[in-house]
């Protein structure tokens, strides 16, 4: 007990104010053992106590005080005895301490702080819920698109809220060995799958990561392609096959979510199959969501093909479900028709689907669905998108630095691909599938109007041969200007986005798009059409109040898209500090998947 006080003397007070104080040998005594002086009093302060108390007494109970005097007198004297005992060890000890302290400095004892529990009380402030994510590719397994990028990213930000989430892909040829060989066996099984009672073999690879588990549906006769998607020949049993091997594995598994998740039409047959060939089973417990990342793709094959692979009924081959033209069969269609709810990747395109320019002739099917049909931007996964960290990258920077770092890269940029290394050029960057949806058409009909003495554009990406063949002559006509790189590389494609000063994203139609969003994330302004997520997520430059994140234009025009390049420009060139500030601004805005976690959550719990 006694080296316990002295350590807390110690703590409390250090002894060069003991030293100050030091006038009597009774106040070195209270400042040495201060905390036992509060709970056992010494000998000296216990007098002028029990004298008080005895004025007290003879003047209030003077009766009672000699009747009950032997007693007291005899419990004092017995207590005075124990002060005195305990009292005198600190006093030795207090002094030895003391001495020491003044040689050495004072070191305060290690104190065990408990594990900080409160992000837990953050972050879990709805209830829990189990999720089942269905879809046909997840970076870093297997990417095409941005389906690849929200398949990594979503379940990643939704265990954050509360949730628990398993992600079930097909297990490609093509994924990297190196998570082939971390995958673990987790069983197999025969499953019923034609129209006349061919079954197929069922396997079950798992790999856990970041939180996240991800199980992998085996089956070589079906996935030993090196690509996910080749003809739709092969295509059409490929993934009626898939979505009925998610849903018999949960099932074999015995891992009932609350919510299965279906992305885009490879997943679509899953509602069907869940409400159709399930519903004995105990998933049919769970409610559906089905995604839509792109409309134009949707799975259409005649009837007699997709009934013989899908093994589904005739009743579900009509108008209102999977059936489409005379003949034909929409897989899409029929998810849309089965799901509970129906999501999109921005607000803005689930207005837009919903009439016939963008409808994709489902416009009207989408407007008999309009209760159910919901839109939630996506985000970007700053673990992978942050200049401040991106080892991609020539030169880190971040919101502080950001202005003169910029320079940086974009002079290693130019260095890099070979074009006139000034600092006064206006860099655009065009990141995109070469595709006419992508806008190329505009950009190719203005392209010579674009360019002069002060731009350089850089191009980055793959698709349509017209558009490549193009992006090759405008480099060897404008060399040193222009660089088309007419292939897909990462580190190209960070170095362009934290190097260039623009980005041009003038689609035709966009659903969402990540593009403009990581722009903005590394300080590139977004030049972009008012469509989809573009609308949604970029709001236009207002030379009067000096807001906004980039500039826009609406109508698929090309002389519009000219005109939102040339302000632009204009803003670059000659008001500078606007453009700067702008830059900052678009940095600091929140384009995390945190906010779309969130909304996905709470559309979890109104479904369940």
């Amino acid at each position: 007990m006694a080296k316990q006080n002295v350590s807390t003397a110690k703590k409390t007070k250090p002894v060069k104010t003991a030293k100050k104080v030091n006038t009597s040998p009774e106040t070195v005594q209270t400042e040495a053992v201060q905390p036992e002086a509060e709970a056992v009093q010494t000998e000296a302060e216990v007098q002028p106590l029990e004298e008080s108390k005895t004025k007290t007494a003879k003047t209030g109970t003077a009766k009672k005080a000699k009747t009950e005097k032997t007693e007291t007198e005899k419990k004092e004297a017995e207590k005075k005895e124990t002060e005195k005992k305990e009292t005198k060890k600190p006093e030795k000890a207090s002094k030895k301490e003391a001495e020491k302290t003044e040689e050495e400095p004072l070191t305060p004892e290690p104190v065990e702080e408990p594990a900080p529990e409160k992000p837990k009380a953050e972050e879990y402030t709805t209830p829990r819920r189990s999720v089942a994510f269905i879809g046909s590719e997840c970076y870093p397994f297997v990417k095409t698109g941005g389906l690849g990028d929200v398949m990594y990213a979503l379940p990643k930000a939704l265990i954050k809220q509360n949730c628990d989430v398993k992600v079930i892909l097909p297990r490609y040829k093509c994924i990297p060995q190196e998570y082939q060989e971390k995958m673990v066996f987790k069983g197999s099984f025969q499953m019923d799958l034609c129209a006349d009672g061919k079954s197929f073999y069922v396997g079950i690879m798992e790999y856990v990561w970041d939180g996240v588990v991800y199980d992998f549906i085996d089956n070589e006769e079906f996935f030993a392609s090196g690509n996910p998607y080749t003809n739709l020949i092969d295509d059409i049993p490929k993934y009626c096959y898939f979505a009925k091997a998610a849903l018999a594995a949960l099932n074999y598994m015995d891992w009932i979510p609350d919510v299965i998740h279906c992305h885009d039409w490879q997943a679509a047959l899953v509602p069907v199959f869940l409400r159709v060939k399930f519903v004995d089973t105990k998933l049919t417990s769970a409610k559906t969501v089905l995604t839509i990342h792109n409309l134009r793709f949707q799975g259409i094959y005649n009837i007699p093909t997709i009934q013989y692979w899908s093994g589904l009924p005739d009743y579900v081959f009509n108008k209102d479900a999977l059936k489409t033209g005379y003949e034909d069969a929409n897989m899409l269609k029929g998810g849309l028709t089965y799901s509970n709810i129906i999501t999109t990747v921005s607000n803005t395109y689930a207005g837009e689907i919903q009439n016939s320019y963008y409808g994709e002739t489902l416009d009207a099917h989408l407007r008999y669905h309009s209760n159910k049909l919901r839109g939630i931007v996506n985000g970007i996964d700053y673990d992978i998108w942050n200049s401040y960290t991106d080892d991609r990258l020539y030169v880190n920077y971040d919101i502080t630095n950001v202005l003169e770092k910029k320079k940086e890269n974009k002079h290693k940029l130019q260095e890099e691909l070979g074009l006139v290394q000034d600092d006064h050029k206006f860099v655009i960057g065009l990141i995109s599938r070469l595709t006419d949806q992508k806008g190329l058409d505009l950009v190719n009909s203005i392209m010579t109007q674009i360019m002069d003495e002060h731009t350089q554009i850089v191009v980055l990406g793959s698709g349509d041969q017209r558009y490549e063949d193009s992006f090759r002559y405008y480099e060897y006509t404008y060399k040193g200007n222009v660089c088309s790189n007419i292939m897909y590389d990462e580190t190209r494609a960070h170095r362009i986005y934290a190097g260039a000063d623009a980005l041009l994203v003038p689609s035709q139609f966009e659903p969402c798009g990540l593009t403009q969003l990581i722009a903005m994330h590394y300080g590139t302004i977004p030049i972009v059409r008012e469509t989809g997520g573009l609308k949604d997520t970029v709001e236009p430059y207002n030379m009067y109040s000096n807001m906004g994140n980039g500039f826009t234009f609406d109508r698929y025009d090309a002389g519009l898209l000219l005109d939102a390049i040339n302000r632009a420009k204009s803003l670059y060139f000659l008001n500078r500090w606007c453009w700067d500030e702008m830059v900052q601004r678009d940095m600091d805005k929140n384009l995390s998947w945190d906010n779309s976690a969130k909304q996905y959550k709470n559309l979890y719990l109104d479904l369940t």
